[in-house]
């Protein structure tokens, strides 16, 4: 058949399924009949597009007035309140980025029921929001000392593993014990002065030991927090090379450290396989 006709002919079959002239069934077996296999996709996603856009110009033309106020007097708020965020007071932007943080979360946890990434997405911009408006404010308002900057990480460190925890969002839970991790070689950075490779280990390998201890005590009441308490306590068994390679100028010895420390991790790891598999599984 000339591709010309084909083409017309499917653009009419196309045409007919969007006005409901014949059933759908009908139209996809014509369709089938008349498009080529190398094309085979391109009505179907056409189709899909026109459907959308349909429901999109048939909600917007069925929306009432005080839908169409609504709609445009937040978007208009949104508007106000980016550009004029600057003059704001300190007080009154704090509380606005906390509405906004606390409505992402409430969108997510809604969205979360019909489709979880999107959902998880849409908290994980509320839970930076959190963090990188924060930091803006202290800036703006020339609050630059690094333990406010600390403090601010800390709180929100805080606040992912307690949500994390409650929500179940175990990626966000983790997320916290990282930021709390930094938080802890933030302080060690500026409280102590150039510690031996030893006192570095010293300051961190406990940590490690307290966070195994934790997976293995929470266990029997929740295995995702253990799970997630345990892949902690393996990023704290190597972060004393990280905070040498970050912080310090004595990196002689880091690469035979850190080899020593995945050899006697892989031994651990090995000897107690049976127990620590009882903790996350």
């Amino acid at each position: 058949m000339n591709e010309e006709r084909r083409q017309t002919i499917v653009k009419e079959i196309d045409y007919w399924s969007r006005s409901k002239l014949l059933p759908q069934q009908y139209c996809d077996f014509l369709l089938n009949l008349y498009v080529d296999p190398d094309q085979e996709e391109d009505p179907k996603r056409r189709q899909a597009s026109s459907r959308g856009i349909g429901k999109a110009v048939m909600a917007a033309s069925q929306a009432s007035g005080k839908q169409w106020l609504l709609t445009f007097g937040f978007f208009t708020l949104i508007s106000l309140v980016v550009l004029y965020f600057n003059a704001f007071h300190p007080l009154l932007q704090i509380g606005v980025v906390a509405a906004a943080v606390v409505i992402s979360l409430i969108i997510s946890q809604r969205v979360r029921k019909r489709n979880e990434a999107t959902g998880l997405v849409i908290g994980g911009v509320g839970m930076l929001l959190m963090l990188g408006a924060g930091m803006y404010i202290l800036k703006f308002h020339g609050i630059e000392d690094w333990y406010w900057q600390a403090s601010l990480l800390g709180f929100c460190a805080v606040f992912w593993i307690v949500y994390g925890i409650s929500a179940r969002i175990h990626i966000l839970h983790l997320c916290g014990w990282v930021a709390s991790l930094l938080v802890y070689a933030w302080l060690l950075s500026r409280l102590t002065d150039s510690p031996a490779w030893y006192g570095i280990q010293l300051y961190w390998l406990p940590l490690s030991g307290l966070f195994g201890w934790a997976s293995w005590f929470v266990h029997q009441w929740s295995k995702p927090v253990s799970a997630v308490l345990f892949v902690t306590c393996a990023l704290v068994w190597f972060m004393p090379e990280l905070y040498a390679m970050m912080f310090t100028m004595e990196t002689d010895w880091l690469q035979l450290q850190l080899l020593i420390k995945i050899a006697l991790g892989g031994v651990l790891l090995f000897t107690m396989r049976k127990k620590w598999i009882v903790w996350v599984a």
